[in-house]
């Protein structure tokens, strides 16, 4: 059942990537009562700030986006951190919003949820038949621990809380940090730089042969809003109460060197490449399964080159005061 377009809905970590753009998806579809607060406004780990915040506006709906995210050196310097404050945010939010009457929520995983060496393209039904890839195994298993706590909710409280996995996510707001961004925000600043400075050659990392799929993010907050507004016997004849969580991505890959071209393309980078083979590649090959969410009435419209040549445009927007 789709929310009225007055219903008040939360939106937890508004201001990252994905956050963000379900705010801009759900203003499209002309939702009018938006509830968002900044960090310093309410934090989120605090179990009585988030009782308190509850409490106070009872809201009817929570798109569950907020969690503490990077990349690798940040994920092995500050495992504890990973854990604790992702599981804390999980916990408070989803158990505050049982308490306080919300009837629907969306909360928004990681394909990391998924073991190392898992087959592709990955099904849902890979959760838990693996283990986990070392280097963000705490973030891992914080997500994990989301989609649990949603579904353990259901089962006792008879709640309607759903889980998002998304793909590799990349667009607006996101981290254009030199080092400790992903590889399309890395890319699209490297090469604008080395048009700036008119490089004969770019250096990719590795061999560039490894495949990866990534979803625009603006998709990715409409696959959200979609998967929200399931009615309850569409989404449970698709899922299982205890492996209810849907992927979402594009269903289709790319070579790292096939992204380098079009990312060269889309910049204006007229020189060479060239792919630094002694650098490691990781998996071959990470690619979603996304039949479910296809037969749940959704695919993703936004091609690789469109989806880049607008987070170009924003990050050319914004490069004096964005993240990094």
């Amino acid at each position: 059942m789709s929310l009225s377009l007055d219903a008040k809905i939360f939106v937890a970590g508004h201001r990252g990537m994905v956050g963000s753009a379900i705010i801009r998806q759900l203003q499209v579809q002309g939702y009018t009562n938006i509830v968002t607060r900044t960090r310093s406004e309410l934090d989120l780990v605090k179990q009585q700030a988030v009782a308190d915040f509850f409490a106070q506006e009872k809201p009817s709906a929570v798109y569950l986006a907020a969690a503490k995210v990077g990349g690798i050196h940040a994920n092995n310097t500050f495992p504890a951190e990973f854990i604790y404050e992702n599981m804390m945010m999980e916990a408070n939010i989803v158990h505050q919003s049982y308490v306080n009457g919300v009837k629907k929520l969306l909360f928004l995983g990681s394909s990391c949820i998924y073991p190392k060496l898992a087959q592709q393209p990955m099904k849902e039904t890979a959760l838990l038949t693996g283990v986990l890839e070392p280097t963000n195994e705490p973030y891992a298993i914080s997500k994990i621990a989301g989609i649990k706590l949603c579904e353990s909710y259901n089962r006792q409280y008879a709640v309607d809380y759903r889980s998002v996995m998304p793909t590799n996510l990349y667009g607006p707001n996101d981290n254009f940090h030199p080092e400790n961004s992903h590889v399309i925000p890395a890319m699209l600043r490297r090469f604008h730089e080395a048009v700036l400075t008119n490089a004969e050659k770019v250096v990719v990392w590795g061999s560039g042969k490894p495949m990866r799929e990534f979803l625009y993010v603006d998709d990715m907050a409409a696959a959200s809003i979609h998967v929200m507004n399931l009615d309850s016997e569409t989404y449970q004849a698709h899922t299982q109460p205890m492996l209810s969580h849907i992927n979402v991505g594009t269903g289709q890959d790319c070579t790292i060197r096939e992204l380098a071209e079009t990312i060269a393309s889309v910049t204006g980078f007229k020189g060479q490449l060239e792919f630094d083979a002694t650098k490691p590649d990781g998996a071959p090959r990470k690619l979603m399964d996304v039949s479910r969410l296809k037969s749940l009435g959704w695919s993703a419209s936004v091609s690789l080159e469109q989806g880049l040549k607008l987070s170009y445009q924003w990050f050319l927007d914004n490069q004096d005061n964005f993240r990094g």
